[in-house]
């Protein structure tokens, strides 16, 4: 049936060449299943795979920590038997006390507190003290070396993060080891003075932001019952230097600096911590994780899952294997936000870890692996800015963007993502330049900066913020711009991240109760915005959906091309302005068929209906058709026309209101449930077969528990029949409607207020709806 269509609605014309084939997320995704599931065949039923002599636990604490960055859960029987034979292993060696501590903090870290500690303990008691690697740790047989001393500090870190105490000494040490360790050119060795690879390179700068952290003074200090924001900030140069030099030298196929393919699988690991830790999406120009997973992806054994590694211990496949899969599975995590650099100078980061400590505090709520980025503004485009849900600008100084930046951003916005901003250091400058910087980014007058009130659920979406926050007067309020089905910009003329900067998570740091209250609600703001922003349902890299294309310009074949007609009419006709756009890209894409996504906004009373074979009825309110709109309408229909309509964010005033005009046009008796056996829900039109699909239902629980309440908005996605009602005239619908919101997910702005189906499935009904329409005999 797509041939006919496409016949009909075509001229044959010479395709151009296709684009050169990109990494999918679905082969990543199969990739890591396979290597995951050769991992757990290989396992011994002891819990162990074969280590390498000399190192017990080493292999099988790195293979269990894979599959858990991979997805395996704790409670996995491969996992259970993992750690019940790691409790077992006393520490010995460096890499295999390490890798054991990772995998405890990673799965059940209360379970396994005091394996944690005990681990601690001996890897700090093992750092060298003094000679010439003061600060290093080493096999612990030998003078040490940057290898060991990197597993020692990740295993430190993950402590830390879990709650375990680390003594300010040791970070110290290993700090002044790897800062005196650095090459001239910004790289580190296997030692001290040998030269330069990527492997220890991506060491170093794991090493050196870990230990900054610790030691480094805050961008924001406390002193009593005050707090003082955008304070000095440290120099970082090492690290610097250090991405200067991995990016002049980048490779996803050697090593840079080692011999031959030595240690490739073990590089890519340390690159994924890089990005992972620097925040960067790209080092130097290359797109780290896609042009990796490209690789992994290529040399994978199709058969077996395994990845070949390149010489040394990579040849063991479990091995290789296991740093493989920690790669492609550490470095596709979703990128909850993305802090925007923007000009003057460097006034967009005042608060270096803010964005890092919200997230650490998001994950633990959700109950999920996260992460974040830097995005420059100057060189993204919006199909790189939509990596990111959720774009987070901050600043003292009036924020400066060309217009074609601004441009980007308002296409940004239009294709689904969210901009969360802040004035951080409580300046007026900011305040009035991000006012303005909305007035050029969204000059119609609907599409005002406004306050909200405090009944959004930007206040409440995850928690109740407490309202002594809410009244001090340094909070300021949230301002927003509703852009058609939610709100897409909200803005804080208040400062937060200055007190995300103070939320650093693992530490044991204390506070006066005022300022704890105040680094709360901001926290509880920060969490709700993001879980109002992203409905909580964060993608995978390679996920993100893509900008639709637009249509190519001065189109020779005009006459040939699909046209719906929007219907305008007095119930918020037109609050989703991109969903009708964004449905006939799709139908180009699926079909093959030529549309014009041209605005053509009609009255139901305009003659020129009849030309088209699609009329697009939605909207959010209540609404009333005149008697000429009405006659019309039932003409239009009698001659073969469709009306689609869609109650916008699932709305029950406008879906009460379509049922009364339509039953007053067609009868209460044409009225009613289009059955689910019929074929616009199946295959059988062209289309998908849409006979279970994703539908949001929100709802607030109680605080503390389940069910309709004044707790956190929830917004379950269930597995469900869809739901369409229409009225029939003869063997045929001339109407069909959705009571549950198509038109939000269809814009890419759905709301976790909006009752209704997810982007995909929005998509594929719609498609279906369309291909039925277009083979109604006019």
């Amino acid at each position: 049936m797509r041939l006919i269509l496409i016949s009909l609605l075509t001229l044959a014309v010479a395709a151009p060449p296709a684009a050169a084939a990109e990494i999918e997320a679905e082969q990543v995704r199969l990739a890591i299943e396979r290597a995951s599931g050769y991992l757990k065949r290989q396992q011994h039923d002891n819990g162990a795979w074969d280590d390498i002599a000399g190192f017990p636990g080493a292999v099988t604490a790195l293979a269990t920590l894979s599959l858990l960055n991979a997805g395996t859960p704790p409670n996995d029987p491969a996992i259970q038997k993992a750690i019940n034979y790691l409790r077992k292993q006393k520490p010995s060696k460096t890499y295999a006390t390490a890798l054991q501590t990772m995998v405890f903090c990673a799965a059940e870290p209360k379970a396994n507190l005091l394996g944690i500690q005990t681990n601690a303990k001996w890897l700090q008691e093992k750092q060298k003290r003094d000679g010439p690697m003061r600060g290093a740790w080493a096999y612990p047989e030998s003078d040490g070396d940057n290898s060991n001393s990197q597993f020692a500090l990740l295993a430190l870190h993950e402590a830390e993060r879990v709650g375990v105490n680390v003594n300010q000494r040791t970070w110290q040490l290993a700090h002044d080891y790897w800062q005196g360790s650095q090459n001239p050119d910004g790289s580190w060795g296997y030692k001290p003075g040998l030269p330069g690879t990527g492997s220890m390179t991506s060491a170093g700068i794991a090493a050196m932001i870990i230990t900054n952290d610790r030691l480094n003074k805050s961008d924001a200090t406390v002193n009593g019952d005050s707090v003082q924001c955008c304070g000095q900030q440290d120099s970082e140069t090492e690290v610097a230097r250090a991405l200067a030099w991995m990016g002049r030298n980048f490779s996803v196929h050697a090593n840079p600096g080692a011999h031959g393919q030595g240690w490739l699988l073990y590089y890519l690991y340390g690159i994924e911590r890089v990005g992972r830790l620097t925040n960067q999406r790209f080092i130097g120009e290359h797109d780290w994780y896609r042009e990796g997973a490209a690789l992994l992806v290529g040399t994978q054994d199709k058969l077996s899952g395994f990845f070949p590694g390149a010489g040394h211990v990579e040849d063991l496949p479990h091995v290789g294997t296991s740093l493989a899969l920690l790669f492609l599975a550490k470095g596709r995590r979703p990128v909850l936000a993305a802090k925007l650099k923007h000009e003057p100078l460097d006034d967009w980061n005042h608060h270096r870890s803010d964005l890092a400590n919200l997230t650490s505090f998001v994950e633990t709520r959700w109950q999920r692996d996260l992460t974040w980025q830097v995005i420059d503004t100057e060189a993204a485009r919006a199909a790189d800015l939509l990596e990111a849900p959720v774009l987070f600008l901050s600043g003292q100084l009036p924020p400066e963007f060309s217009d074609e930046q601004i441009r980007r951003m308002r296409e940004y916005v239009n294709g689904g993502g969210f901009i969360f901003a802040e004035s951080c250091c409580d300046d007026a400058g900011f305040d009035a330049g991000f006012r303005a910087l909305m007035q050029r980014m969204f000059p119609e007058p609907e599409y005002k900066l406004h306050l909200l009130d405090e009944s959004h659920p930007a206040y409440s979406a995850e928690e109740r913020v407490d309202p002594a926050f809410l009244k001090d007067p340094r909070f300021k309020g949230l301002y927003g711009v509703d852009i058609g089905c939610r709100t897409s910009v909200i803005y804080s003329p208040g400062n937060l991240s200055c007190l995300w900067e103070l939320a650093r998570p693992g530490r044991n740091r204390k506070f006066s109760p005022e300022i704890q209250a105040r680094i709360d609600g901001a926290m509880a703001l920060g969490i709700n915005v993001m879980a109002y922003a992203t409905n909580r349902e964060v993608k995978y890299k390679l996920d993100i959906s893509r900008l639709p294309e637009s249509d190519q310009p001065n189109d020779p074949f005009e006459r040939v091309k699909l046209y719906v007609a929007m219907i305008k009419h007095d119930g918020a006709w037109n609050s989703a302005p991109w969903a009708l756009h964004n449905l006939l890209q799709v139908v180009s894409r699926e079909t093959g068929v030529r549309v014009s996504t041209d605005e053509r906004e009609l009255v139901l009373s305009d003659p020129r209906v009849f030309g088209y074979q699609l009329l697009f009825l939605h909207g959010r309110n209540a609404f009333r058709l005149g008697e000429p709109e009405r006659k019309q309408l039932r003409t239009y229909v009698e001659r073969g026309g469709v009306v689609f309509g869609d109650a916008i964010c699932g709305s029950e005033e406008f879906a009460k209101s379509f049922r009364r005009e339509m039953q007053a046009v067609f009868g209460a008796d044409a009225w009613g449930e289009v059955p689910g056996t019929h074929p616009m829900f199946t295959s059988e039109l062209g289309g998908f077969d849409v006979r279970s699909v994703g539908r949001r239902d929100p709802r607030r629980s109680v605080s503390g528990g389940g069910g309709d309440g004044d707790g956190p908005l929830k917004s379950t996605v269930r597995q469900v029949a869809p739901e369409l009602e229409g009225a029939r005239l003869g063997e045929r619908y001339g109407v069909i409607f959705s009571r549950y919101d198509l038109s939000c997910a269809l814009e890419k702005h759905e709301s976790l207020e909006c009752p209704g189906y997810t982007r995909e499935d929005a998509a594929r009904i719609g498609l279906n709806i369309v291909l039925y329409a277009l083979q109604q005999e006019r």
